[in-house]
């Protein structure tokens, strides 16, 4: 009777031979040791020892992407495919981290290795997934078609709760769908978060009285102590709050599942330090096996930066990361909202929706390319649904522009080629 898997696909990199370095992980990871051992009987291997089932060679590098002193090359290169056993393994998403990603990186002999996907038996859709997702992103920003236009409060840090208001008063009456606070707000003793709810939230109702349509507001809820994470949920639950801006990363995978199994809110994703995990290409991870247990685990829309980012990341990075996020895991009801954001502007509209498949699945958040626009906060929102219109127009930014003064400040201010 054929076992169930998990197939952990690896970049692996030695000056010795790649075969024996993958057989030695596939061992190391599940029942043997550095010797031989009585106990290792057919029966134990045949119920938990993880097999390699693949080898691609992959061209030779020069230079080592670990250290590796007195070494000289050519040092070899290939993507393995490792399969180990359900039976061992489980759908522990602790147990997965710890037998197929934790344990292999200090394997001996390797120069380089980096986890590039994890594919994943159907036993595993036992975990939760998005409560919200695209579907119920759309239906509570009132957004049945089109992008999501988003912005964020911006300074990041230093605003009092009433001057955060002042600045949502002004993004809700320039139209836009969804609004966060930055990232690294939480709940600072100048702006805590009973505060900035308080001052917040009844902007939003006022809003939505006068015309109908509730604006998302996700408000930091951050907290390395599960349970001041859920005080922070429900005090934003409890004002009427749709959404919470969680840092992922910060709170580590326990937290998310604790918050998820308890939440009424979206949890809008950040994924701030994943770049520890994946700038060194040969270390770490890809995102398209690192955003698969997050989204396991709750994440309704997820940042993934965008085209021309301000950050490290290049485009075709963030256009890969898009389309993993697009690919159903188990079911299509899997799939988080992708939030395009990092630097983005009306400039770069047209790229992102011919480069993601013209799709307007998406959430196109803007911070300094709305608040910064030269004719004030709501040109810069309308300058951005401009951007959008002529890409779903398939129009050049420079021809719609010329109908569209808000959009041709922003051409102006900015360029094509920002940041």
């Amino acid at each position: 009777m054929s076992r169930s898997e998990i197939k952990v696909t690896y970049r692996l990199e030695t000056p010795g031979n790649i075969e024996a370095l993958a057989a030695k992980i596939a061992a190391d990871q599940s029942t043997g040791t550095f010797t031989e051992l009585p106990g290792e009987t057919d029966a134990v291997r045949a119920r938990c020892a993880a097999r390699v089932e693949r080898i691609t060679p992959r061209p030779p590098a020069e230079v080592p992407s670990f250290p590796d002193p007195g070494g000289t090359g050519p040092y070899n290169r290939a993507d393995v495919v490792i399969a180990y056993p359900l039976e061992a393994v489980g759908t522990d998403i602790a147990a997965l981290a710890t037998i197929t990603i934790g344990g292999v990186f200090a394997v001996r002999g390797a120069t380089g290795i980096r986890v590039m996907d994890i594919d994943l038996p159907r036993e595993w859709a036992v975990h939760p997934g998005p409560q919200f997702g695209i579907d119920g992103s759309r239906r509570l920003m009132g957004v049945a078609e089109g992008p999501m236009i988003a912005s964020i409060i911006k300074p990041s840090l230093g605003l009092l709760p009433d001057e955060t208001a002042r600045v949502v008063a002004e993004l809700c009456a320039a139209g836009v769908d969804f609004i966060k606070d930055d990232e690294k707000l939480m709940s600072p003793g100048y702006s805590s978060l009973d505060d900035r709810v308080g001052a917040i939230m009844p902007v939003i109702h006022d809003h939505e009285q006068r015309t109908g349509k509730k604006v998302m507001y996700a408000f930091g809820i951050s907290s390395a102590d599960p349970d001041v994470m859920m005080r922070n949920h429900d005090i934003v639950a409890a004002a009427g709050g749709t959404a919470a801006v969680v840092n992922i990363n910060s709170i580590g995978h326990g937290g998310m599942s604790f918050l998820r199994k308890r939440s009424r809110l979206c949890l809008h994703a950040h994924r701030n330090g994943w770049d520890i995990l994946t700038r060194h290409p040969g270390l770490g991870m890809e995102f398209r096996a690192y955003q698969k247990i997050w989204r396991l685990l709750g994440v309704d829309q997820f940042q993934i930066n965008g085209i021309r980012a301000k950050y490290w990341e290049p485009d075709e990075s963030f256009i890969r990361s898009f389309h993993d996020l697009a690919e159903p895991i188990f079911s299509p009801a899997d799939r988080p909202l992708p939030v395009v954001c990092s630097g983005q502007w009306g400039g770069q509209a047209v790229d992102t929706y011919r480069q993601t498949g013209r799709t307007l699945d998406l959430m196109y958040l803007a911070g300094g390319g709305i608040h910064g626009h030269p004719m004030g906060t709501p040109a810069g929102v309308r300058a951005v649904r401009q951007a959008w219109r002529a890409a779903e127009q398939d129009v050049e930014l420079c021809d719609y522009a010329k109908d569209h003064p808000e959009l041709a400040a922003a051409l102006a201010k900015w360029g094509t080629d920002t940041p």
